[in-house]
């Protein structure tokens, strides 16, 4: 079987969503206070990484909690979340617009449209693309932020999850989890 570039960059669109996906788990998850951070916050509705105060508030962002960022670290970083967020606000607006066409689009009422199917497949799968390059290249730019050692913190971090692999699946209702 020949793949073409395009089920290439569809696979790899859908990983990096997984992955990130899965990295989001990992890092929502309450890690024990450390015991020369600031209290925990409240955890809930319009707290989390963003929130309240947003990158430079209460918590830290995400992964680059515990990383003792001056303020001066801070405010970059966060005027780079900033740009990343107005820079690929037309791409997410085109992604959204995709998704609710197909949403229409049902493919049970008997009048298939492969073609246009498959256009709109395709053109989502590019769309990702273009955001994967967006978000890489906003990454490189918070890493030219951080020290030498605030980098090989977040490396070490890196490859301890990817040790840990994906998380597991919830089990299917009704049935006790056996992992615990």
């Amino acid at each position: 079987m020949k793949l073409n570039w395009k089920k290439s960059a569809i696979v790899a669109g859908i990983s990096t969503i997984v992955l990130t996906m899965a990295a989001a788990v990992v890092f929502s998850q309450n890690p024990p206070q450390r015991p020369d951070g600031p209290p925990p916050g409240p955890r809930g509705f319009g707290h989390g990484p963003h929130g309240p105060g947003g990158f430079g508030g209460p918590g830290e962002f995400g992964p680059l909690a515990g990383l003792n960022l001056t303020d001066a670290q801070k405010e970059q970083i966060k005027k780079i979340h900033e740009s990343f967020d107005e820079s690929t606000k037309a791409l997410r607006e085109q992604m959204r617009t995709l998704h609710e066409q197909q949403r229409s689009a049902d493919p049970m009422s008997g009048t298939f449209d492969e073609a246009a199917f498959r256009s709109a497949a395709e053109a989502r799968a590019g769309i990702q693309v273009e955001m994967e390059v967006q978000h890489a290249r906003m990454m490189s730019q918070v890493a030219n932020v951080l020290t030498a050692e605030q980098r090989a913190q977040l490396a070490e971090r890196h490859q301890h999850m990817k040790q840990m692999g994906p998380p597991k699946p919830p089990p299917p209702p009704g049935e006790p989890e056996l992992w615990d």
